[in-house]
């Protein structure tokens, strides 16, 4: 199942509407490649739960706690292209805050799967390709990237059942 995408503003709207729904214990993995939207949809996620803090790309950082504002569960956002394996991945800890967190892994597969049978995996896709304007020898890159993504929803477990198409209707779009 998924969600064609023609905005910046579209895909978080619809981390906007889905972080609403999330609950403490909910591990969602986001892939994609550099620049597809995977911080743009986990941005929207921390408005729809109210947490503290600008949710930001964790790649340096390798994971943020962002506390709730509202009473309800911290997001814990984190990064793990640079953990190499379960080892690297334990030091984390993550998994001692599971239950009481909502928990994102940016580039958690192969690695984080363990962490919860009841996951939502998110595949953030963009079109590659296009053609690049250029005036003489200058590349002008700035209108290449049209906001158009293809988000895809992978649910492991009931949990998640009804929760994909809410958001989706929530944020006025389309489930496919």
């Amino acid at each position: 199942m998924f969600v064609q995408i023609t905005s910046v503003d579209q895909t978080q709207a619809l981390g906007e509407a889905l972080g609403r729904l999330l609950e403490a214990g909910d591990l969602l993995m986001l892939r994609g490649e550099l620049g597809a939207g995977k911080t743009t949809f986990a941005q929207g996620i921390g408005r729809g739960m109210q947490v503290r803090g600008q949710v930001s790309s964790p790649t340096f950082i390798v994971a943020r706690v962002h506390p709730s504002l509202v009473g309800g569960p911290d997001l814990i956002h984190a990064d793990a292209y640079r953990i190499t394996d379960l080892e690297d991945l334990e030091t984390l800890d993550l998994d001692s805050t599971i239950d009481e967190c909502v928990t994102i892994v940016e580039w958690g597969e192969g690695k984080t799967e363990a962490m919860s049978e009841a996951r939502l995996e998110v595949d953030v896709t963009r079109a590659t390709g296009g053609a690049v304007k250029t005036d003489g020898d200058v590349i002008d890159l700035e209108h290449m990237d049209d906001g158009r993504r293809v988000i895809t929803f992978h649910p492991h477990g009931q949990r998640w059942e009804g929760v994909i198409e809410a958001a989706v209707a929530e944020a006025g779009l389309r489930l496919e």
